[in-house]
C-alpha cells in the first residue's frame, strides 16, 4: 500500500530514466535531489502565524500566558488588582562594522574607522485585571 503515491511519483519522474518529455533530461542524480528538496523547502512555506491579541482580550486568561509564554520576565501588580507582565520576544544583538571613508585633503591612507551599533531588544506587555483575564496588550523595544 503506497501511503504517498504523491512523493513516489516524484520520485519515479526525478530518478528514473531521463525521457524527452522530463525537465530535468540529462542532469545528475544529486542535481536531481537538490531541485527536489529546494522545491519541497518553497513549497512548504512558513508555518508559523502571528498572534492576534486584540481577538483574546477578555478571554485570555494569566495562566494561559504562563503556559504559552512561559514564566514573564519582569511582572507587577497594581493597586486594583491587575497584573503588568513583560515577556522577551527577541534578545537585541551588537554588530560593527568597518565604514570606509575617503578624504580627499589627506596625504596617504585614511584612518580606519569601525562603527558599533545595535539592535534593541523586543518584549510584549500583557495587562490583566483583578480577575486574571486580558485587558490591554503592546510590543515595545528597549
Amino acid at each position: 500500500m503506497k501511503l504517498v503515491p504523491f512523493i513516489d511519483t516524484l520520485h519515479a519522474v526525478a530518478f528514473t530514466e531521463p525521457t524527452n518529455k522530463c525537465c530535468m533530461k540529462g542532469l545528475s542524480t544529486g542535481v536531481k535531489c537538490l531541485v527536489l528538496f529546494s522545491l519541497g523547502l518553497f513549497l512548504s512555506g512558513c508555518a508559523t502565524h502571528p498572534v492576534d491579541w486584540g481577538s483574546r482580550i477578555g478571554n485570555y486568561t494569566y495562566d494561559q500566558a504562563i503556559v504559552d509564554l512561559g514564566p514573564p520576565d519582569k511582572s507587577a501588580q497594581l493597586t486594583d488588582g491587575s497584573v503588568v507582565a513583560d515577556w522577551l520576544e527577541r534578545r537585541g544583538y551588537a554588530y560593527g562594522y568597518p565604514a570606509y571613508s575617503y578624504f580627499p585633503w589627506a596625504y596617504g591612507p585614511s584612518p580606519p574607522a569601525y562603527v558599533n551599533s545595535y539592535s534593541p531588544d523586543y518584549f510584549l506587555r500583557l495587562t490583566f485585571d483583578a480577575d486574571g483575564k486580558l485587558k490591554a496588550w503592546k510590543n515595545f523595544y528597549k
